[in-house]
């Protein structure tokens, strides 16, 4: 469960870095209804994605060299200096050391040791996300890595994250749940999979993407589709989970489409 109530070491702001941010505006609005407006005058190309007036993410202009386009997840930390610290000492690197976002907080772009992207945010005036957990907003977040046990460590040494491990139906392998320190296990926001198949095959590093929240998935794959993304899973029903797809958007940033099973 997604809340907007932030923790430290939850999940607090997404942002999607993109080649062409007109055009990326374009597909998230007509597939999630989502409104793309500055956030100021001095942010550029940086935009605040709105739903029913409320911000569900970001996008700004792809800028890092190499990077390929992508959504990237930020890490409420009360200390972000404290947080690097802690992320390279546990054998991470900082790719953006933390930087002012004018009076609204700082923010810093960091890499864990398998390669995974993520970022962190010190709330000043902002706290980040206004909508979560619903329909067109942000619901989940997962890891896909090539090292689960590493991983997981790294993140609770940084976050002081718990995990709980669970068997995916089908013989799908391992999956970790994901709870911020403290917490009850209903606050779990994401989840952490072994995925060794999926990268000793190509290039592609481990990652962190979003799940988006839809009243119905096939018909959001559909305008996925109808919009010029691609779906490469699903949809497809998932036992205690709900009926979700894998998808990416035109210029190839990759999300989950979920509708949540109805509580038992």
């Amino acid at each position: 469960m997604l809340s907007t109530d932030f923790v430290p070491g939850s999940p607090c702001w997404i942002d999607l870095g993109a080649p062409d941010v007109e055009a990326a505006a374009a597909f998230y609005g007509a597939v999630f209804g989502w409104q793309a407006q500055p956030l100021g005058d001095e942010t550029g190309d940086y935009k605040a994605f709105r739903l029913d007036g409320k911000v569900v993410g970001a996008i700004g202009r792809l800028t890092e060299e190499g990077a390929r386009p992508a959504w990237m997840t930020y890490f409420n930390t009360p200390d972000i200096d404290a947080t690097v610290k802690a992320v390279t000492h546990a054998g991470g690197s900082v790719r953006t050391a933390p930087s002012e976002a004018s009076d609204e907080g700082r923010f810093a772009q960091l890499t864990d040791p398998q390669g995974a992207q993520f970022a962190v945010w010190q709330a000043g005036g902002y706290p980040g996300l206004e909508l979560t957990d619903a329909p067109g907003s942000l619901v989940w977040i997962e890891l896909y890595t090539t090292d689960a046990a590493a991983a997981q460590n790294f993140y609770n040494t940084v976050f002081g994250w718990t995990g709980q491990d669970m068997e995916l139906p089908g013989g799908g392998g391992a999956y970790t749940m994901l709870t911020p320190k403290s917490l009850p296990q209903e606050r779990m926001f994401g989840g952490l999979m072994a995925v060794p198949e999926m990268f000793t095959a190509g290039e592609k590093q481990p990652y962190w993407h979003p799940v988006f929240g839809s009243a119905d998935c096939d018909a959001t794959v559909a305008l996925v589709r109808e919009n010029g993304g691609q779906v490469s899973m699903g949809p497809e029903d998932a036992e205690g989970v709900g009926r979700l797809a894998v998808c990416n958007d035109p210029a190839g940033a990759e999300f989950v489409v979920l509708t949540p099973a109805p509580p038992a």
